[in-house]
């Protein structure tokens, strides 16, 4: 990994895989961790909180209106949830100084250490496993309460720390919950779909 830092402005670009990250001069040491359909993720080092942090970039949120859609409901949803167990929006921003330049979007939230994908694989007590099932429910439960379904809940998008402490993050997919809510079968990933979802029939937020 390389970096140009740019000799104004409080922007710096830094090569990260084939990407190139332009981000905020208080995000330092970017490492790729991760990345998916919608974007790809760097842990950084906040110079001026003084903790790690997660830099998500959107990959061309606007290319089309699906894209565009889906930016925009992750980042409005993140801002207005607030719960332990739902991963915390610390700042949002664009390097891009005017509306016909803007193509690029960096969320920056919680580093949390690994996925389920990584913790259900070790060899964990009934204690642990019982308490992150818990975690799991309560963050469920609070977006059922704001009426939102997740839509595509599933392993990778649920993070843990070393502590056990559990959050649920990604919302490009998510939904606000309706009478007659119709639920598309091309939306949850495959293998974690309900039935309700693949029949294409009325499904509400027990379906999660």
């Amino acid at each position: 990994m390389c970096s140009d830092f740019e000799a104004e402005g409080q922007f710096y670009s830094v090569q990260v895989g084939d990407s190139t990250f332009t981000v905020l001069k208080r995000y330092q040491q970017l490492r790729a961790i991760g990345s998916g359909a919608q974007g790809i993720v760097c842990s950084a080092l906040d110079s001026v909180l003084g903790i790690p942090v997660a830099v998500k970039k959107l990959c061309r949120p606007f290319q089309n209106q699906t894209h565009a859609k889906r930016a925009y409901r992750e980042l409005v949803l993140l801002k207005c949830v607030n719960h332990k167990n739902i991963i915390r929006l610390i700042n949002v921003f664009t390097p891009q100084k005017s509306l016909e330049e803007f193509q690029d979007l960096y969320l920056v939230m919680e580093l949390m250490d690994a996925s389920l994908c990584q913790v259900i694989h070790m060899d964990l007590d009934h204690e642990r496993m019982s308490y992150l099932l818990y975690q799991i429910l309560c963050g469920i439960r609070h977006l059922h309460s704001a009426g939102i379904i997740h839509r595509d809940l599933k392993p990778s998008n649920i993070v843990v720390k070393s502590d056990c402490t559990l959050k649920i993050l990604d919302f490009g997919l998510a939904r606000t919950a309706c009478t007659n809510f119709m639920m598309t079968p091309y939306v949850v990933t495959r293998y974690y779909r309900a039935p309700e979802v693949i029949l294409g029939m009325k499904a509400n937020y027990w379906i999660q």
